[in-house]
């Protein structure tokens, strides 16, 4: 029986593994399909506080991962396949083996596609970001960057209506529509990356959680879920900042609620 398991790498999810793990409640923290979070895409984090000079996305993960692991957390590498959160314990089916734990602190984030665009641009010698509408809605500083980088090419008012070449198991390029005009055109690309905007990963808890009309997970008074027990932090039940350092702080908050949580039951409270 698990104490806290933690669902995401991210910083909701190292940070709420830090404080969980201080509280001695050796934490079970998975990483799900992207180990760290949306932040290994990022070359240079520039406004997380402490760092001066900016850091690296992926050193900042593998830190906080190395600092909760220092205080007991167990980090896995898995992916949580269903939920059973009709009661206690709760029960998590994880890469085919069932867990069951008295808590669980949800920060499985979510996508975003600036950030992606301008990843790219160390690989590839160009960058088309197609958008459906004429400005982009990320940080200002974010699009600046995008919009002035010498290897992306912005292509507005657009969506991608085919990718040619996939018979062949390749890509050349993608045809086009700019859904102002109904002009078509075809643009020649060796790959194609597909990215929503920012989109909470909470597919899994479908049924389970309550979640808005967008899929961001309802909180219900700090970082309580619908579910007694179950906590969410971080930007899957955030549509409003999405930064690392409000998802660090929801981390923070879910694990001292899930610590309150779990002294609750042992006093026989509710």
């Amino acid at each position: 029986m698990e104490q806290v398991v933690i669902i995401g790498t991210g910083c909701a999810g190292l940070t709420a593994a830090i404080y969980t793990a201080r509280a001695n409640l050796s934490p079970l923290v998975l990483t799900g399909t992207m180990p760290g979070g949306l932040l290994t895409t990022t070359s240079i984090v520039e406004n997380f506080p402490g760092f001066p000079e900016g850091i690296d996305g992926c050193e900042l993960m593998q830190n906080l991962q190395k600092q909760a692991e220092r205080f007991g957390a167990r980090v896995k590498f898995g992916h949580l396949d269903s939920v059973d959160f009709s009661g206690q314990p709760l029960k998590l089916v994880i890469d085919g083996d069932p867990f069951e734990t008295r808590t669980v602190i949800v920060a499985t984030g979510g996508d975003s596609a600036v950030e992606e665009a301008t990843y790219l641009t160390r690989f590839a010698s160009k960058v088309y970001l197609v958008h459906r509408r004429d400005s982009l809605r990320a940080s200002v500083i974010m699009q600046e960057r995008a919009l002035h980088h010498p290897k992306i090419e912005m292509v507005w008012n657009s969506i991608v209506t085919e990718v040619l070449d996939v018979a062949q198991k390749k890509v050349t390029g993608v045809k086009r529509k700019n859904i102002a005009t109904g002009e078509a055109s075809t643009l020649a690309c060796g790959g194609l990356f597909v990215a929503i905007g920012h989109t909470p990963n909470t597919a899994v808890f479908k049924g389970a959680l309550d979640t808005d009309e967008q899929g961001y997970l309802k909180l219900h008074g700090g970082t309580r879920t619908n579910v007694p027990g179950v906590f969410a932090a971080g930007d899957v039940a955030d549509s409003v900042y999405r930064q690392a350092i409000t998802a660090a702080g929801t981390g923070c908050a879910a694990a001292i609620e899930a610590e309150r949580y779990l002294e609750s039951l042992e006093c026989g409270r509710p």
